[in-house]
Formats: C-alpha cells, structure tokens, sequence
C-alpha cells in the first residue's frame, strides 16, 4: 500500500507544480470525466483511471493521454449514450466489455480476471462503470488479491470509487 500511496502524492504533486502556461492534468484513482474534459488530459495511477460513464469528449483526452484500453463494467443493456465500442476503437485503443451486472458479480473470481486484464496491457487503462461504484468495489477486491489488509482494500476501492456497494465488499473480504 505505501507504493500506491508514494505514487498518488507523486501524481498530486506533479498535477499541482506545472509550469505556468501548462495544461492541469486530472490526477487520481477515480476521476470525473468532466474534468478530465476540461483540463484535456489524465495522469493514472499504477497504470489506471476509474470513472462514471465517460462521453466521447472523455474518451478522446483517454486515447490523448495515452491509454490502451477501456474497460467497461457495464451491463449490455445499460445505456452508454454513444456507441461505446465503436467510439473507443475509432480513436485507437481497445474496448473490452466486462459487465459486472449484480452483486453476486463482485467477487474474487471476477477480481482475479479483472487483475489479468488490467495487467496484460503496457499502457494505462481506463475502468468504468456508471458512477464508479462497481469499478471500486472490484478494485478493493483486487487489492485484496494482492495483499493487502482488509481495510487498505477497502480505503483503495473507495479512491477508487466505491461508495454504495461497500458492503458487498466487506461480505466478501469476510467470505475469503
């Protein structure tokens, strides 16, 4: 955990420190894609961003800041307002839909498979879903996974975007 703590301050850091005349860059496990919008580029942190719904204008400062992939935990059926797929491989990274459509979902097994995903890629990736609240929560799992203490994986998926499925995680964490 100390790791992902050094790295976020780095990134907080840097955001702050920009030379006068230099674009802001959102900085930070979860972001509001507005913002990312607004400052026009994104700073991961270990390699992913988390975010609600992002539009097509997010999408393009994602592929700008250099991210390889977007990750989508949305259910098939749940409304993304663009054609998501199509938007995503248009600007050069891949889409890979995960849906992650109930509580049952959040759990170790899919945490697993999200951890394999996340690092078979090089490069950033975005994560999302449609407030970040299931991006969170299998984040907080993943943390898990790999270590970390129940309360570090919990801290980690609420940078993450975990607010109302935290009970989820705890059950699980429990379970393990």
């Amino acid at each position: 955990m100390k790791i992902e703590k050094i790295l976020a301050v780095t990134g907080l850091m840097l955001s702050t420190c920009l030379q006068a005349g230099e674009a802001p860059t959102s900085s930070g496990l979860h972001v509001d894609t507005d913002n990312v919008v607004k400052e026009g580029a994104v700073v991961p942190i270990d390699g992913i961003t988390s975010s609600g719904q992002p539009d097509r204008a997010a999408l393009e400062v994602f592929s700008k800041s250099g991210y390889a992939a977007i990750i989508d935990l949305r259910g098939e059926n749940e409304n993304r307002g663009i054609d998501e797929k199509e938007t995503v491989e248009s600007l050069g990274m891949d889409y890979v839909l995960f849906p992650i459509e109930s509580r049952a979902a959040i759990n170790f097994e899919n945490a697993a498979e999200l951890d394999k995903l996340i690092e078979s890629y090089d490069a950033p990736v975005l994560i999302h879903c449609g407030s970040g609240n299931r991006v969170g929560a299998m984040l907080a799992l993943r943390q898990s996974l790999n270590g970390a203490d129940d309360e570090a994986a919990i801290e980690y998926g609420k940078e993450g975007g975990l607010t109302g499925l935290e009970d989820v995680v705890k059950n699980r964490l429990v379970e393990k």
